[in-house]
């Protein structure tokens, strides 16, 4: 099944830590199937902390939705987030985006991302590796999704 994950971190040794959650899932027999480039973007939400560095994975993976769930706050466990605040800094984060065109809403389980149509931070890297992806609510590819936000604060950095 095919899964995209964003990936981001806005403290510490921001680019390490992202490459290194990536090697994290290979190594939880997760196989990354493409990787964007890495973004810096803007803080969402509280707008006052240092900016982001973010990107997206398109994985191929066996185990269900709330699996690979178990298995991406496992990998943020061990590479130090703190929870803080809602939308406030962190040394990590990764968020299931979508698997295939599954619609989960659960009270700990929702696909796809419920905000990740309105995030530049998500789409532009998303944009990379799964142009193509059709969002199963909003029945829109994700380059259709990436015309309709702003990317002014997304600046491309460096290769995965």
């Amino acid at each position: 099944m095919l899964a995209g994950i964003s990936l981001g971190s806005n403290i510490g040794d921001r680019l390490g830590t992202i490459r290194q959650a990536s090697l994290l899932l290979k190594g939880m027999g997760i196989q990354i199937v493409a990787s964007s480039d890495i973004f810096e973007t803007a803080p969402w939400g509280v707008k006052e902390q240092p900016w982001f560095l973010n990107a997206c994975l398109l994985v191929d993976t066996s185990v269900s939705p709330r699996e690979l769930l178990s298995r991406l706050q496992s990998i943020e466990n061990r590479l130090g987030r703190v929870s803080r605040f809602r939308w406030g800094p962190r040394e990590i984060d990764l968020d299931l985006l979508f698997m295939d065109g599954l619609a989960v809403d659960e009270e700990d389980l929702v696909l796809p991302h419920p905000e990740m149509h309105n995030r530049s931070f998500v789409l532009v890297p998303l944009n990379q590796v799964a142009p193509d992806w059709v969002h199963p609510l909003l029945h829109r590819r994700v380059r259709e999704l990436l015309g309709q936000v702003s990317v002014e604060e997304v600046l491309r950095i460096t290769d995965f």
